[in-house]
């Protein structure tokens, strides 16, 4: 809990105080309470206290489900968009945004949700059909993740090229942003959801530690595969379509974090879920600062900021991931 508390306050420091435009600590403390003048009450309770809260949940969201994913997948460079959860949630918002005209956080969550809903089952029900078995085994749910989220991601394309208002309205979930003026109504449809994706990934840390011995030994310690992944899909399911609605479709997080996190914790998930949620939301938070300042007077996406990091992150990965395996 201390260490939660110095990375909450860490990140809410850091989001609070630096940006494109200067203000002392002094100064962001009195906008906070009600003080200060109009334009430095506008920019840390109207722009920088949402945006860094809204990074901060959907860091931690989306580093927790990057950790869930891993274990069920026991694929060591597995994300979030591995199942076709993300590409599934950003289809659903275009559809929704270009048929039904959504333009509400609650619109945008319904959409996101039912997209990531209908994702995971598509690809549970292919891993099931191809592995030939009662219980989709990791390397059939890799592979039908990998090839439904192409596929969404060509339909999701194929509508922004075709309707150019839906591509000006979508470019948020593209990269990711914290901009936009994204508020704290954006957090609030979103915290129940996350809330309960969360609980259910820390009530599923016994679990995946039992499966990441293998399914077969996991079988025969008693635990039910099927059920067992439904229950873990269902909360990646609550915490990427939470996730989305708050910050886009954001790589890397959900992969950097959790490995990040193990070389703190090792491997056993009780406390590799905290770590990587606090890491996640680190990682975030720092990203938008950088892409604050970096372009100054203009900003970089968070998204693409994450790109940069983690994109030379997942290359060490891969290459230690070949080294242990060789």
């Amino acid at each position: 809990m201390g260490a939660a508390a110095v990375v909450i306050v860490v990140c809410l420091t850091l989001g609070l105080t630096v940006g494109s435009r200067d203000l002392a600590p002094a100064a962001v403390w009195q906008a906070l309470l009600g003080g200060a003048d109009a334009e430095a009450r506008a920019i840390v309770q109207d722009q920088r206290l949402p945006r860094t809260l809204i990074g901060i949940v959907g860091g931690a969201a989306l580093a927790v489900a990057g950790v869930v994913i891993q274990g069920h997948t026991r694929n060591p460079l597995a994300d979030p968009g591995l199942l076709g959860i993300t590409a599934g949630s950003s289809l659903a918002v275009v559809a929704g945004i270009a048929l039904a005209g959504l333009t509400t956080p609650t619109g945008y969550l319904g959409a996101a949700f039912g997209g990531a809903a209908l994702g995971t089952v598509v690809v549970v029900v292919i891993g099931l059909a191809a592995s030939r078995r009662r219980d989709a085994s990791p390397a059939s749910l890799v592979l039908a993740g990998t090839a439904v989220s192409a596929l969404l991601g060509a339909i999701t394309g194929i509508v922004l090229l075709l309707d150019s208002a839906t591509l000006d309205l979508f470019r948020f979930w593209t990269v990711g942003s914290l901009s936009a003026g994204r508020g704290l109504d954006v957090l609030a449809a979103a915290l129940v959801p996350l809330a309960v994706g969360g609980l259910l990934a820390g009530a599923h840390a016994r679990a995946l530690d039992v499966l990441a011995l293998g399914d077969d030994i996991a079988a025969a310690l008693g635990r039910r595969l099927l059920p067992t992944r439904l229950l873990g899909f269902a909360a990646v399911t609550l915490l990427v379509g939470g996730a989305t609605v708050a910050i886009g479709a954001l790589g890397f997080v959900g992969l950097v974090a959790p490995h990040l996190a193990r070389r703190l914790v090792g491997v056993t998930h009780t406390l590799l879920l905290p770590v990587s949620a606090m890491l996640g939301a680190l990682l975030v938070v720092v990203a938008d600062v950088i892409g604050r300042v970096i372009v100054h007077p203009a900003e970089l996406p968070v998204g693409v900021v994450v790109a940069v990091i983690g994109a030379p992150a997942l290359l060490v990965i891969i290459v230690r991931t070949r080294r242990a395996y060789s």
